[in-house]
């Protein structure tokens, strides 16, 4: 059971991940650009949209098969000691069940969102300046990261933009998933049905979720784009000063639109193959044989 419930969600994750970069791709780099130092036509405007593609394809499979890994895993191991706590705090014997569930999706999908960007992040970096034609290829970018030409490190220039895409990505989780599995839940109770949910279903209110966490996260996303495309290390906070001295506010909103518009789509993309390729193994009992 244990191995099944694995290769259900590596299987889910990656078909999950690698379906929705290809079919979202280009709206992600509309986004990128619009971010970019400089705006959008001077980072190459709707030329080369497919530019970064490859580091994209090469770590969507791995790193949406290690969150999902994580967080289907972490559902089920930490809702007893989720539980537990909201006991002792609370000093209630009959914890509230949609609290716990809540604060266990919460968690779970922090932890599979950490997991997923010891992957994610390295891609990120080589698509994005990728996209703003700091190079014709994802190859090409990686050998100059790897040359070290500015001296702070390959560790440094590849994982660049970490901090702030774990600030990004756990605000992010914490919204998405808890409301994705809310509104499963109520689709689940209006249809009373023991079955697993339809996946059409499960595609919308992935759609909902993802679009109401994407806009409120961009201000993160912003930070997070702005950090990985900048040449040399800078802090958080000196970043932040100097976008909002030299462009004011509104700009931490660049690119709110396209954002939202791709995380709703790509949500229910995202999550309803995620819920469909749990809905074709647990009705066709595929890994049945497995212990």
């Amino acid at each position: 059971m244990v191995l099944s419930s694995f290769l259900t969600s590596l299987l889910s994750g990656a078909a999950a991940g690698t379906s929705t970069d290809l079919v979202f791709f280009p709206i992600d780099t509309l986004k990128t650009r619009l971010q970019a130092k400089g705006g959008f036509f001077a980072n190459g405007g709707y030329h080369g949209i497919y530019r970064g593609l490859g580091s994209a394809i090469v770590a969507s499979a791995p790193s949406a098969s290690l969150f999902f890994i994580s967080y289907d895993t972490m559902k089920v191991e930490a809702r007893p000691y989720i539980e537990k706590l909201i006991q002792n705090t609370t000093k209630n014997d009959a914890p509230s069940t949609q609290l716990a569930d809540t604060l266990t999706h919460m968690f779970s999908s922090s932890v599979g969102e950490v997991a997923a960007c010891l992957v994610r992040v390295p891609a990120e970096v080589i698509k994005q300046r990728t996209q703003v034609h700091k190079t014709n290829s994802s190859l090409q970018t990686l050998k100059i990261i790897l040359r070290n030409e500015n001296g702070d490190g390959i560790r440094k220039n590849l994982y660049r933009g970490w901090s702030t895409t774990i600030m990004r990505e756990i605000p992010f989780t914490c919204i998405q998933f808890p409301l994705y599995e809310f509104l499963k839940k109520k689709w689940k109770e209006a249809d009373a049905s023991d079955g697993p949910l339809n996946p059409v279903k499960g595609a919308i209110s992935g759609s909902i979720a993802g679009g109401v966490a994407a806009a409120t996260t961009t201000p993160l996303d912003f930070l997070k784009t702005r950090l990985m495309l900048n040449k040399t290390s800078i802090p958080v906070r000196h970043l932040v000063q100097n976008i909002y001295r030299d462009e004011g506010f509104k700009i931490f909103f660049s690119g709110i639109i396209p954002r939202t518009m791709w995380i709703s789509a790509g949500g229910a993309i995202f999550l309803g193959v995620y819920e469909m390729t749990h809905y074709v193994i647990d009705t066709s009992h595929l890994l049945s044989t497995f212990p």
